[in-house]
């Protein structure tokens, strides 16, 4: 376990009221969200994470099953939940942020706001078609088609071929989590995808209803996959609008 908070570059809009840990997809990292830096609402914090073998961690292995990243995230995490907070997990770190929020939960830890996911299938949904297997041109193609890799990344060879390691590995691990009969978290669960995200359509995200205990909500946004990315502003203004989040804004107790 890191001796040291996972959290990388974390950012605030005037004094932090909420803080939002922000999971990654498979190959991101804390770096993936530098997008949303300029578009913070007032009062939140940005506290995105580096998982095990990226970022200011790629010496740590990744661990061998997501149940054990989420354990790991737990213990190293636990420090940051003194204040109100939410997470945040796109795409694979989806299914991370629900095993952290059971493991929260189990813990009797303080629960988040909100569980907010994005563009995943739900725990209990099996893997259909597996990429892990295939080779770093038919994964780099895969990749293109979903829009799941920044294309200035093609400049860098030996990087790119890193990468496509990372990816893989995390792919792998997401493709081998399956739980058939999911926990019902009690925190109010917000699933979020793209409109036009081929890879995650809306029928999918309404099947991690069976994951909530009580209040949950779909709310599909502009563009495709990496929509969160994309359109980081709406993003972020769909976030600050939620019930368990607004009530924490600065700006929400001034008018009342």
């Amino acid at each position: 376990m890191p001796s040291t908070s996972p959290v990388v570059g974390r950012v605030a809009a005037g004094e932090p009221r909420v803080r939002l840990i922000c999971l990654p997809q498979a190959g991101g990292s804390a770096g993936t969200f530098s997008s949303w830096r300029g578009h913070l609402p007032p009062g939140f914090e940005l506290a995105a994470v580096d998982l095990p073998g990226r970022g200011t961690r790629g010496a740590e292995p990744l661990p061998a099953g997501l149940g054990t990243l989420a354990d790991r995230l737990a213990d190293a995490l636990a420090p940051e939940l003194g204040m109100p907070y939410a997470l945040f997990g796109h795409s694979m770190g989806a299914l991370v942020a629900y095993e952290l929020a059971v493991r929260i939960e189990r813990r009797g830890l303080r629960p988040p706001l909100a569980l907010l996911v994005s563009a995943s299938r739900a725990p209990h949904v099996p893997v259909t078609a597996r990429v892990s297997g295939r080779d770093d041109q038919a994964l780099l193609a895969w990749l293109t088609a979903i829009g799941g890799i920044p294309q200035d990344l093609l400049r860098y060879p030996a990087y790119l071929r890193h990468a496509l390691r990372v990816i893989r590995a995390d792919l792998g691990l997401a493709e081998r989590y399956h739980a058939p009969d999911p926990v019902r978290v009690r925190t109010p669960l917000h699933v979020f995808g793209g409109t036009e995200d081929q890879l995650v359509p809306a029928d999918q995200l309404a099947r991690w209803s069976a994951c909530a205990a009580g209040e949950h909500t779909l709310t599909l946004l502009p563009g495709g996959h990496s929509y969160p990315y994309t359109g980081a502003p709406a993003v972020l203004a769909a976030l600050a609008a939620l019930p368990a989040l607004a009530q924490e804004n600065p700006q929400k107790e001034a008018v009342r």
